[in-house]
């Protein structure tokens, strides 16, 4: 069964698209521990990060450091905080989080529940920063 990351790439389930290339993916996430949460995925279903193969690994983080400067650009904070964790969705995913203390990034916090358009208006922020 396709992971929920596999039917956002798929198109099957709509995201807040940040960047997007060939093999890699960055949308906010839905639930996010601060405005600006983005998560970055390779397009293809794999279940841990570490599984990726050395070029796609390295890739993908390349892919991931474009994306946390334009987060980092777009919205306010100290630092762009990075997680990776992958307990609850079977699809490899990096966080970036930003930080404006360390607490920021503790994922056992209340999540926020940003509207459509708090989560739209945080993307176009950030797309905005992209170069």
């Amino acid at each position: 069964m396709a992971s929920v990351f596999t039917k956002i790439v798929n198109g099957e389930i709509p995201c807040h698209k940040i960047a997007e290339n060939e093999k890699f993916l960055a949308f906010l996430d839905i639930m996010p521990l601060a405005t600006g949460h983005t998560l970055v995925i390779p397009k293809t279903e794999i279940d841990y990060v570490f599984d990726l193969n050395d070029n796609d690994y390295s890739e993908l983080w390349s892919f991931t450091k474009y994306v946390a400067n334009a987060v980092g650009a777009a919205i306010p904070c100290k630092r762009v905080g990075v997680a990776v964790i992958g307990l609850e969705v079977p699809h490899a995913h990096i966080h970036l989080v930003p930080l404006n203390k360390v607490g920021d990034i503790n994922f056992e916090r209340p999540k926020l529940n940003p509207s459509q358009n708090e989560l739209l208006d945080a993307a176009n922020k950030i797309r905005a920063q992209l170069a």
